[in-house]
């Protein structure tokens, strides 16, 4: 392991993480109120799995910064809190500049990489924080998201959740609207958290690739997050990217029956078991045991079953530090991220295996949604479409 340790530094120096999801800034405003000179990221800081030292440690070089709000806000409580969150990481970059670099195309975070600073880059975790508005969507990809995930745990008016009762069967008129213009603008469809059939709704109605920005492979844990094979198989098609998630939940079938017990109990408590917090809260006070361990080489699994799947091209890493209550062994910080790549090198996965999962096939992604846009935006205008116009009752 010693040496194959030294040869995923190496290899990440040359091709380095270009990760889907770290929720920092939900946490930032969670622990200090946002207030860098509280927590400065430039310095170790132990109640965060983030900071600027571990990045580097781990050969991080693009980063999505989710910027994430519960999907218990709603309307334009959840469209503020979401501009807080923007906020926030425009004002990390411009209060490390010398180790962040805000990005909103493939080019700008190469040359980003190239400078040898973090690409910073956004995406909007949930369709609540648009409430039903094209032209919310179009203001945060004016600000710098670069992908929206369509739900988060509660559905939206136009798209169901994975961890939520099925409303309209996977996508409305709006919400295919939604993708359409998503398209137009060059903003990345992302279906982690979506019900199956969301996913397959969002894969027939994107021009442009999709992806999974932290999400695991249901076939190695029946949890309702994770991908089922069939659409991992249909990435390849699309030309779209799973960004394989360290979430202990959605990577141990052990855990996910831990979780899942523990959450009917919640659930009979009275809490709103789509509320994450909630049943974390209630989780830390439960009498039950506590959860098992994953482990670094579960997640090299999921990587790999990814890879057997949808193919090496479609394989990507997301994975939802400061996002999660707990670690897989082997992963419990930023700076952890050679020690799966050197545990995928003794699995026999070459230097240019490791390159496209580290960073290449993200920024052909994102690269790939771009040129749909730039095509699209010489056909179309921007959508004036209305939720209530498209999805009111008749």
């Amino acid at each position: 392991m010693t040496d194959s340790l030294a040869r995923a530094g190496r290899i990440l120096a040359e091709h380095p993480v270009f990760d889907g999801h770290n929720d920092v800034a939900w946490a930032m405003r969670n622990k200090a109120g946002y207030d860098l000179d509280r927590m400065d990221l430039a310095t170790h800081q132990p109640a965060l799995h983030t900071d600027l030292p571990r990045l580097r440690a781990g050969g991080v070089g693009a980063q999505f910064w989710s910027v994430y709000v519960p999907s218990t806000l709603a309307g334009r409580g959840a469209v503020t809190a979401t501009l807080d969150q923007i906020d926030h990481v425009h004002r990390m970059a411009a209060r490390y500049p010398a180790d962040l670099t805000l990005a909103r195309t493939a080019d700008e975070a190469e040359r980003a990489l190239r400078a040898g600073t973090i690409a910073s880059l956004m995406g909007a975790e949930g369709g609540h924080s648009i409430d039903c508005s094209l032209g919310a969507l179009r203001m945060l990809y004016a600000l710098g998201v670069r992908y929206l995930t369509l739900t988060h745990n509660h559905n939206t008016p136009w798209a169901d959740s994975a961890t939520d009762e099925p409303a309209v069967g996977g996508l409305s008129r709006f919400g295919e609207e939604v993708v359409a213009e998503m398209n137009r603008l060059g903003m990345l469809v992302d279906i982690s958290h979506v019900a199956p059939e969301t996913m397959r709704a969002a894969l027939r109605a994107s021009e442009a690739p999709v992806i999974f920005s932290h999400s695991s492979a249901r076939a190695l844990c029946d949890h309702p997050r994770n991908v089922p094979d069939d659409v991992l198989a249909a990435l390849a098609g699309n030309g779209g990217l799973c960004m394989v998630t360290f979430v202990p939940l959605f990577v141990a079938q052990r855990h996910a029956d831990w979780y899942l017990h523990g959450r009917e109990a919640a659930g009979q408590a009275g809490v709103d078991t789509r509320d994450l917090h909630a049943v974390f809260t209630f989780l830390r006070a439960w009498s039950e045991p506590p959860p098992p361990p994953a482990t670094v080489a579960e997640v090299a699994d999921h990587v790999e079953h990814v890879r057997a799947v949808a193919g090496v091209d479609h394989a990507g890493l997301g994975g939802d530090f400061d996002g999660m209550d707990s670690t897989p062994v082997g992963l419990e910080d930023v700076s952890r991220y050679p020690a799966l790549v050197a545990e995928l090198l003794d699995r026999g996965w070459s230097d240019a295996e490791i390159g496209k999962l580290s960073c290449g096939n993200a920024l052909r992604v994102l690269r790939d949604a771009e040129s749909v846009a730039c095509d699209l935006q010489a056909r179309r205008s921007p959508s004036l479409a209305t939720y209530a116009e498209l999805d009111s009752p008749a």
